[in-house]
C-alpha cells in the first residue's frame, strides 16, 4: 500500500468487509465531531452558496487570521495543493522532506525544479533565492512539531514564497503561523479538516493568505466546489468547540498507549517522538512489507513509508486509533515477537 487508507483493496484481498479492517494506515481521528443525523435537514435541491459564506464565517471563527488575510475553500487539501501550485507557477520548489508525496507529484507535473532538504539532518541547508518553500508542520510521517520563527525569517530574507501545511496542527497545543501573514504577503497556509474532525469522506480544506493573493487565486477557481452536505457537516463540526480539547487530550493518551505497544514488543529499532495523531517507527529485523503481510491475517493495515524521501522499507507509520484497536495491535505485535509452538 503506497498510500494510507486504501482499506477497500486490502479488504478485498482478505475477503472481508472494509469495516472489519483495523486501519492504522490513515491518520484520521477515530472520533467524529458530529453525528451524520445533522444532515437530515439539508435540502439538496437549490444550488449551494457559491461564496461559501456561512462556512467561511465558521472557518474564520475557528481559525482566525490577522487583519488583511482571507481564505479560499477547496474540495480537500489535495485540491488546495494543486490549485495553489498551479496559481503560483513556481520555477524552483524546495521540499523539506520527508513529507506528503502529493507535493512532489504535483510540482513535478507542473514542470517545477525540485530541491529536497533533509530536515532530519540538514534543516539549515541553503536554498535558492525566490524559490517556493513547502514545509509541513507538524511533519509527516514522523509527527515532529517545529518552531518555525527562525526558518520564516530566513526564507523571507531570501524573498521566497512560503507554503506551510498545518493539516495536523489541531492535534497540538500550539499556535498557527497565520499571524505572520500580516507581515509577509508571500506566505500561504494550507489546512486539511478531515484529519482532526474524523471525516475523511467530507472533502474540505482551505488556503489562508493575504487578501490580494486569495483574490487572485480565486479567479482560477470554479463555482460550487463544495456540496451543501459537505458544508453543512463541516459547519456543525466547527461549532463543536468542546471536541477540540477532548480530541487533544484523547490523542495524547492514546498516542502514549500506541508508543507503549510499539516499544514493548521489541520489533522496532526506533520509535520517533511524534506530536500528532500518528507515530513513525523503524523496524529492527524485518521490513515493513513483511510486517504488513504478517499483520494481514488479523485484518490490521499499516503504512510502509519507503516512498517518503529519506526513509526505507523498514520505516512504518501507525495512526493513533481507539483503545480496542491499539490493544489488538499490541497483542499481534507481541505474538510476532514471541511466537509459540
Amino acid at each position: 500500500m503506497k498510500h494510507g487508507g486504501n482499506i477497500y483493496r486490502f479488504a478485498q484481498s482478505l475477503g472481508c468487509l472494509p469495516g472489519q479492517v483495523l486501519d492504522f494506515s490513515a491518520n484520521i481521528n477515530p472520533r467524529q465531531a458530529v453525528d451524520l443525523n445533522c444532515l437530515q435537514q439539508v435540502q439538496p435541491g437549490p444550488y449551494a452558496d457559491p461564496h461559501y459564506g456561512l462556512l467561511k464565517q465558521a472557518l474564520q471563527e475557528r481559525y482566525p487570521g490577522p487583519p488583511g488575510a482571507d481564505i479560499e475553500v477547496f474540495n480537500g487539501a489535495s485540491a488546495a495543493i494543486f490549485a495553489l501550485l498551479r496559481f503560483l507557477q513556481p520555477d524552483d520548489v524546495v521540499l523539506y522532506a520527508p513529507l506528503y508525496g502529493e507535493y512532489a507529484h504535483i510540482a513535478g507535473e507542473l514542470g517545477c525544479r525540485l530541491h529536497t532538504v533533509d530536515r532530519f539532518n540538514d534543516l539549515t541547508a541553503d536554498i535558492p533565492r525566490r524559490s517556493t518553500i513547502i514545509f509541513v508542520n507538524p511533519s509527516t510521517p514522523d509527527g515532529q512539531l517545529y518552531d518555525l520563527k527562525d526558518r520564516l525569517a530566513k526564507w523571507q530574507s531570501a524573498d521566497c514564497t512560503i507554503i506551510i501545511d498545518e493539516s495536523f496542527l489541531d492535534f497540538c497545543q500550539t499556535e498557527s503561523i497565520a499571524g505572520y501573514i500580516a507581515h509577509y504577503d508571500k506566505l500561504y497556509l494550507i489546512k486539511s479538516l478531515s484529519k482532526f474532525y474524523g471525516c475523511a469522506g467530507i472533502r474540505i480544506g482551505f488556503v489562508m493568505a493575504a487578501s490580494p493573493a486569495i483574490k487572485a487565486l480565486k479567479r482560477l477557481e470554479p463555482a460550487w466546489k463544495l456540496s451543501s452536505l459537505d458544508m453543512a457537516y463541516m459547519q456543525q463540526a466547527l461549532a463543536n468547540t468542546a471536541f477540540i480539547e477532548q480530541t487533544r487530550r484523547q490523542t495524547r493518551d492514546l498516542r502514549g498507549q500506541l508508543h507503549q505497544a510499539l516499544s514493548s514488543c521489541g520489533l522496532f529499532r526506533r520509535i520517533y517522538d511524534g506530536q500528532a495523531n500518528f507515530l513513525l517507527a523503524e523496524l529492527a529485523g524485518m521490513d515493513g512489507y513483511q510486517l504488513q503481510e504478517k499483520l494481514a491475517p488479523s485484518r490490521i493495515l499499516i503504512r510502509v513509508c519507503d516512498n517518503f524521501a529519506g526513509l526505507t522499507r523498514r520505516h512504518v507509520r501507525f495512526a493513533v486509533k481507539d483503545e480496542r484497536a491499539i490493544a489488538e495491535l499490541a497483542r499481534c505485535l507481541n505474538a510476532l515477537s514471541c511466537p509459540t509452538g
